[in-house]
């Protein structure tokens, strides 16, 4: 299926409704130290509810180790500054959808790492800043999901 990245996410209600969004899509959930909060904080907890369980996370101490693991897997930079909309992308299983902490988005040394076919964004009405973490995961997602037929799974 697909992997969802968060690089350094700091806000854990956000973090907890995309580990229940990663359960219910069969999307594996990458998180990337430092966080900005435990593992076991009541925040994450209750608005992952009990979908921890079904969740496929992995923690890694770094962006170094992460890169490791998911190399083989095609990247997808969310973000504000991307080049291209996200629905105009074809995606495949297994890609890989990279976001942002919530107070400053991806830095530069990911955005500049991948291509500009693959630096993508959300549009929003022209003097917006940003969109909820956990909203636009879900967008990204679903269309990327959508796009694989749902895995088949209906």
């Amino acid at each position: 299926m697909f992997n969802v990245i968060l690089y350094q996410p700091e806000i854990p209600p956000n973090t907890g409704n995309i580990i229940r969004l990663c359960a219910n899509t069969g999307a594996s959930l990458h998180l990337v130290k430092p966080l900005g909060f435990t593992l076991e904080d009541k925040q994450l907890l209750r608005a992952g509810l009990d979908y921890h369980e079904f969740a496929s996370i992995t923690v890694y101490e770094s962006w170094a180790e992460c890169l490791e693991r998911i190399q083989d897997r095609r990247l997808f930079a969310v973000s504000t500054k991307g080049r291209q909309r996200y629905d105009l992308v074809r995606y495949t299983e297994g890609d890989a959808l990279v976001f942002g902490p919530e107070s400053r988005g991806l830095p530069a040394e990911i955005l500049g790492s991948v291509s500009d076919q693959q630096r993508i964004r959300v549009p929003m009405v022209p003097g917006s800043r940003s969109l909820n973490l956990s909203n636009s995961v879900a967008v990204v997602l679903y269309e990327a999901w959508r796009q694989v037929e749902f895995g088949k799974c209906l």
